[in-house]
């Protein structure tokens, strides 16, 4: 598996972090419009999980794909959603996707220890976008 973007987008659904493989930057635009696009389909996805019985999950999955691109979608208890895009190949590639999802989640929550990180700035710590940019290469 190979992620062209990630984005993390806060619960006000205001980015705080896109950041996109060197390959992919002539595409940026395109991948922040798709990013944003994804937003209603979370949005969906978590109005019709609020009527279920297990909210635990925290991987929403594919949310949809295009021509070019996967998007898959991550969402933490406080609301944060964390999305990954790949180019759209016919691999199943769910597990990594996931295992993906639950090592950004985890390098996002030591994030907020960081005593000069506020909650809902971008995100410009350049340990946590190198980590990032490692991700993407």
């Amino acid at each position: 598996m190979n992620p062209v973007c990630i984005a993390i987008i806060s619960n006000e659904n205001s980015p705080l972090l896109m950041q996109t493989s060197t390959a992919y930057k002539s595409s940026e635009l395109d991948l922040m419009f798709l990013a944003h696009s994804s937003l209603d389909v979370i949005e969906e996805k978590l109005t019709v999980r609020s009527t279920g019985v297990d909210q635990r999950e925290l991987y929403l999955g594919q949310l949809y794909p295009t021509e070019q691109y996967k998007i898959y979608g991550y969402v933490t208890n406080s609301k944060i959603k964390i999305l990954v895009m790949t180019e759209n190949t016919s691999q199943n590639i769910d597990q990594e996707v996931k295992t993906l999802f639950k090592q950004l989640h985890r390098s996002y929550a030591q994030l907020m220890y960081n005593p000069f990180y506020q909650p809902g700035d971008k995100i410009h710590f350049p340990s946590f976008v190198k980590y990032i940019e490692d991700i993407l290469k």
